[in-house]
């Protein structure tokens, strides 16, 4: 998949990073007639820290790329709806098709490994004519005179240095972006400072169609079905948790697991089929997704918290949004361009602005024990508003549905 002749210098268009994000965006851009080169330091297929849950709405975007048979081929699990049990054991227990009346592309989410979908989906931009360069390492970006960004400078698998040139380039190298820092486009919040635990495992008993997360005073887990016997399992605690371990991220999932009765049952019988692996601290945002000459896309404009586990489509919708306007970008004089990129951040906004304060206000309910034990008993009595706030969370019902102030009260009443 390594296009050699890739690296002679000169592309409309670089991508940086050939994940989910760089994947949707090199493929959409090459659609629109746009030469994309397409960079990586990694080798596909290649596995990737994640919950590895993509919501209902997302395989709209992947239907468009002509993944979803691939995708299904390779015997995913499908999730109809997700459940969280908080600290007081009350569950909150929400589907995909509810009587809200909305609907998304599918009705139900796909639950696949990364090593999986990023493989299918770097192989439909390459289809699509992106040339992929793997192993290779992206170090710092070009800039002009003015300041105005013209390529990367690279690190290849031999250690060989190399400069390559574009009208435009694209961030999607995920959390602590490369091109993001360069740029001092992105910053660090401290507050939620938490750490991920990621593994695989077999054997997990009762584990369904319904994705499951448990909510802890000391962390949530996340459980959820990915196809072919496997069950993903991701723990998410706070950074000072974290350092608790010791550097042992085997030792902090295994006995995070073995300390909660509910969940110790389960995984006294089940088998961890690797090593665990740690990632974060998360909650990186930007002040803007555009500098003169580039944009980020996916995790290297903003990632939050994942307790809401629907990066994947963010990552996919960043790739689709962002194409007319890098087209523009790429093709025209540097004030045009400026103000081409200025609307994708724009419009970025605006897609995601109610999105997002959700996933804060989730995220700060977590992090109150009290908080959450009244949610979960007011949102187990009210399935429909427990199927509202799942419609948002998988990307097809509008964010504003859960923010009125009917919904609040509502909250409020049945959780007394």
């Amino acid at each position: 998949m390594v296009d050699s002749s890739a690296t002679s210098g000169k592309a409309q268009v670089i991508v940086v990073g050939a994940g989910p994000a760089g994947s949707s965006t090199a493929w959409h851009l090459t659609q629109l007639g746009i030469d994309v080169l397409l960079l990586d330091r990694a080798t596909f297929p290649r596995d990737k820290i994640c919950a590895e849950c993509l919501s209902p709405q997302a395989s709209r975007i992947l239907s468009g790329m002509g993944a979803m048979d691939d995708i299904e081929a390779s015997h995913p699990a499908h999730l109809t709806g997700m459940r969280v049990r908080a600290p007081n054991g009350c569950e909150i227990s929400g589907s995909f098709v509810g009587r809200h009346g909305y609907r998304a592309f599918g009705d139900s989410g796909i639950a696949v490994r990364r090593s999986v979908l990023d493989a299918i989906l770097v192989q439909r931009a390459s289809a699509a004519g992106a040339r992929l360069v793997e192993r290779t390492r992206v170090t710092d970006v070009l800039r002009d005179a003015a300041g105005r960004v013209r390529g990367v400078s690279v690190l290849d698998e031999n250690g060989g240095t190399r400069e390559l040139r574009a009208s435009l380039v694209i961030g999607a190298d995920g959390l602590r972006s490369v091109v993001g820092r360069r740029l001092r486009l992105t910053r660090v919040s401290h507050i939620p400072r938490r750490m991920a635990f990621v593994a695989h495992f077999r054997n997990v008993p009762d584990v369904s169609e319904i994705g499951e997360v448990h909510v802890e005073r000391d962390g949530y887990v996340g459980i959820a079905d990915v196809g072919q016997g496997l069950t993903t399992v991701g723990l998410v605690v706070t950074a000072r948790t974290a350092r608790a371990a010791a550097g042992d991220p085997d030792a902090m999932l295994d006995g995070w697991l073995a300390k909660h009765p509910h969940l110790a049952s389960r995984f006294a019988v089940a088998e961890r089929t690797e090593p665990v692996r740690a990632t974060g601290p998360f909650a990186s945002s930007t002040r803007r997704a555009w500098a003169h000459g580039a944009a980020l896309v996916g995790d290297a404009a903003d990632f939050f918290d994942p307790f809401t586990g629907e990066g994947v489509y963010s990552a996919l919708r960043d790739g689709e949004l962002l194409a007319p306007f890098a087209v523009e970008a790429a093709t025209t004089d540097r004030r045009l361009s400026a103000l081409a990129l200025a609307e994708y951040d724009r419009a970025r906004r605006a897609e995601f602005r109610g999105k997002w304060l959700v996933e804060k206000l989730i995220a700060g309910t977590v992090a109150v024990p009290a908080l959450i034990n009244h949610a979960a008993r007011a949102l187990s009595r009210r399935k429909e508003m427990a199927d509202l706030l799942v419609g948002v969370a998988g990307d097809f019902v509008p964010p504003s549905q859960v923010l009125r102030v009917g919904y609040f009260a509502r909250l409020l009443l049945f959780g007394v």
